[in-house]
């Protein structure tokens, strides 16, 4: 499967679409705002160019890209009066898969730009915002072209599904299984690893050839705590999402073999293997790696699972239709199934996914 080709968020506006179901990924960059302001705000004060280069890889297409380029307007802006700067001009490159909704985002740029205006008496700072779409498993702009790179819940995605869980025939050797779980065969979580090492290295490289000296990049992305690849953290939602397929499976609506040669392209790292692949790469200095947990809430009296069904849901409808067939799956039952057994695990014993913030300063 070509990822690049086929995975996306959910775009529009409706139900289950990104847009409306993206609020756990919010709240997670609302939880480390402070770092990411932090970081923008020493990295003006030191460098202070008169024209600020700005990537935000993986902005999707809900409403949290445009809303993070408000904030770090207002953050520089507060920066250049307190110190007598004159106000830089802002280059916002908006990046993700081909296939993602921009159109949702262009969209929503009159009104942004309205917004920007409207707070300082028609006189906006200078802004100009493109779409830059491809993967960032690779180069994307031009030499020593940017000051300031973000990525919000988007490097735990690999840039494949690793090869190595894959026999010669090309039968997986992780059946029954969408990621890592207990009963796979100690190669999987390895390919698992070997890939995250491949892609994240190479991302690194990449960066670092298109930061100035001196850049910052925020990375902010789904983990573990230790080295046991299976925990009760982000490897259990993906178990039961096995268990939901698994449910498909049972009452013949799809064929065992499409679970079992279903896999993700999603990893969470540990500290470590953060920290060794940023020392290995060498282009970059580790400012800050923290770890967090997203405080649970519902909205509208909707329980826990279902939020996490939601979110799930806009994140791999594309893929899943893209595999088993589109409307051959009942997505509506498979989530509904996916939201209640995290209602039975979670009165079990909580769920606890865990988030990183990394801020790296390129050297």
């Amino acid at each position: 499967m070509d990822v690049e080709k086929v995975f996306h968020m959910t775009g529009g506006a409706g139900k289950t679409s990104y847009a409306q179901n993206s609020s756990l990924q919010k709240k997670a960059s609302d939880m480390v705002k402070h770092i990411t302001m932090e970081t923008i705000q020493e990295l003006y004060y030191e460098a202070t160019p008169k024209s600020l280069g700005i990537a935000d890889l993986g902005c999707s297409s809900g409403p949290n890209s445009l809303s993070l380029i408000k904030d770090i307007v207002e953050a520089v802006e507060g920066t250049s009066h307190k110190f007598f700067h004159p106000m830089p001009e802002f280059r916002v490159f908006l990046n993700d898969l081909p296939t993602n909704d921009f159109n949702s985002v262009f969209k929503s740029l009159p009104d942004f730009y309205r917004e920007l205006k409207k707070e300082r008496n028609e006189e906006g700072p200078a802004v100009f915002i493109a779409g830059y779409p491809g993967s960032f498993y690779g180069r994307l702009f031009p030499n020593n072209c940017l000051h300031f790179i973000y990525s919000s819940y988007s490097l735990h995605w690999l840039s494949k599904v690793p090869p190595a869980l894959y026999d010669k025939h090309g039968k997986s050797i992780n059946k029954g299984n969408v990621y890592i779980s207990e009963t796979s065969p100690p190669r999987v979580s390895q390919a698992y690893m070997s890939q995250f090492q491949e892609d994240f290295s190479f991302f690194l490289k990449s960066r670092s050839e298109e930061l100035v000296t001196g850049g910052r990049m925020v990375l902010i992305l789904l983990g573990r705590i230790g080295q046991d690849h299976v925990d009760r953290g982000n490897s259990f939602f993906w178990e039961i999402l096995s268990r939901s397929v698994a449910i498909s499976v049972s009452q013949g609506e799809i064929e065992q073999e499409k679970l079992d040669s279903y896999d993700v392209h999603f990893y969470a790292p540990s500290t470590n293997e953060i920290e060794d692949e940023v020392r290995r790469e060498g282009s970059f200095e580790l400012d800050r790696l923290e770890m967090f947990e997203i405080e649970r809430e519902v909205k509208g009296g909707e329980s826990y699972g279902t939020a996490v069904a939601m979110t799930v849901r806009a994140i791999q409808e594309s893929m899943l239709c893209n595999h088993f067939g589109d409307g051959i799956l009942d997505l509506d039952t498979l989530f509904n199934n996916y939201g209640k057994m995290v209602d039975e695990e979670m009165a079990k014993e909580e769920i606890k996914p865990i988030t990183f913030v990394v801020v790296l300063k390129k050297l």
